[in-house]
């Protein structure tokens, strides 16, 4: 099957903006009563931020406390927070040798997509100068079920015209492998051997990411 378009995830892939999570999660914690550390936040990427939220609720204790509504109010609160420190994302942070990876894309003909669980995704590939480059976005309000479930890939595929097995999706959380695999196309991993093992095919770095290296693998599948 000849590959024709590449299906990204935002954060961890394009940039970065774990850390910007991160703060805005510890800063509700703190109003709420719950703290947590850099290694439990790590069970939030690649998910919803409603499901993030009852993550950090369970961790505390706190999963019966809240409605739904006030739930939906903390969750807000957190995007708020969230959406003031990813106004300071800019070209600068896109990760390392993702911009010519791009390039590459664009020049094989590839079709472009974004599948990002974050409703934030145009914005932040606004403040990237990465827009152009993409075709189409996934808006994750649409969507029924989140990652691992493969509805957001093949949503992605869908939206550009093609069939999931012309496809490759390029995630780093595990929980976006699995949802590419239950998609039924090839996985690229960013992250190491062990948090990676489900990819089809892996890199430790975005600089590593070579796009004659996954047309070869993705052929090789057939």
């Amino acid at each position: 099957m000849v590959l024709k378009g590449v299906i990204f995830d935002l954060d961890g892939v394009l940039t970065d903006t774990a850390e910007f999570h991160f703060r805005a999660w510890q800063d509700l914690g703190e109003k709420i009563d719950i703290s947590f550390d850099r290694a439990f936040n790590e069970n939030l990427k690649g998910i919803s931020r409603m499901d993030s939220l009852d993550r950090i609720l369970e961790h505390g204790g706190k999963k019966d406390v809240y409605s739904i509504e006030e739930k939906e109010s903390l969750a807000k609160e957190k995007n708020d927070d969230y959406v003031e420190l990813i106004k300071e994302i800019t070209p600068a942070d896109i990760l390392p040798g993702v911009k010519k990876f791009l390039d590459d894309c664009r020049e094989a003909g590839l079709k472009l997509g974004l599948a990002s669980a974050s409703k934030n995704g145009p914005a932040i590939l606004e403040n990237l100068g990465l827009t152009d480059y993409f075709e189409v976005v996934v808006d994750p309000a649409s969507l029924t079920n989140g990652k691992p479930d493969p509805e957001i890939f093949l949503k992605g595929a869908e939206l550009l015209g093609l069939d999931p097995s012309e496809c490759v999706g390029v995630e780093d959380a595990e929980a976006g492998i699995a949802s590419i695999n239950s998609a039924g196309m090839f996985s690229v991993g960013v992250g190491s051997p062990e948090s990676m093992k489900q990819a089809d095919l892996f890199v430790e770095e975005t600089i590593e990411l070579d796009l004659d290296a996954i047309i070869k693998a993705h052929g090789a599948r057939g």
